[in-house]
């Protein structure tokens, strides 16, 4: 038993996580159960769901996640069942229907100020050039 207050506090934390993760576990056993009993697409997609929640969680390996629902897949196969995929056709219609404007052309810092040099100098109306005529104008003098 934990004497100090941050043990007792993380004691605390550690069951309810455990608890926590037994329930995920037992939803996904449930529905792995349930896909068993009556292989749908419905319930493939849930149980797959299921496996996505836990990876997210980190409560199992993702190529653990991803091995299991290889298993879930080869089974609705011999099953003859096709996999829901009504979200992805609903995102492949509106991907083609829309055209993307191409990006305009972004100018790097070093380019625009080397540009607001030259509009500075344009606007004196002197130059290299005119600066050292104007020099060499003044030592003949």
């Amino acid at each position: 038993m934990p004497i100090i207050k941050s043990a007792k506090k993380a004691a605390r934390q550690a069951e309810k996580r455990t608890e926590h993760n037994k329930q995920i576990k037992k939803t996904i056993k449930t529905a792995l159960k349930e896909f068993k009993a009556h292989p749908t697409a419905e319930n493939l997609a849930k149980v797959q769901s299921e496996y996505d929640k836990a990876v997210k969680k980190d409560l199992i390996k993702k190529n653990t996640a991803s091995r299991r629902k290889a298993a879930l897949a080869k089974i609705a196969k011999a099953a003859n069942i096709k996999p829901a995929s009504a979200k992805k056709s609903a995102n492949t219609t509106t991907a083609k229907s829309t055209k993307k404007e191409p990006a305009a052309k972004k100018t790097s810092s070093k380019t625009t100020a080397k540009t607001a040099k030259a509009t500075k100098s344009a606007a004196k109306g002197t130059t290299k050039k005119s600066t050292t005529a104007k020099s060499a104008a003044k030592k003949t003098k």
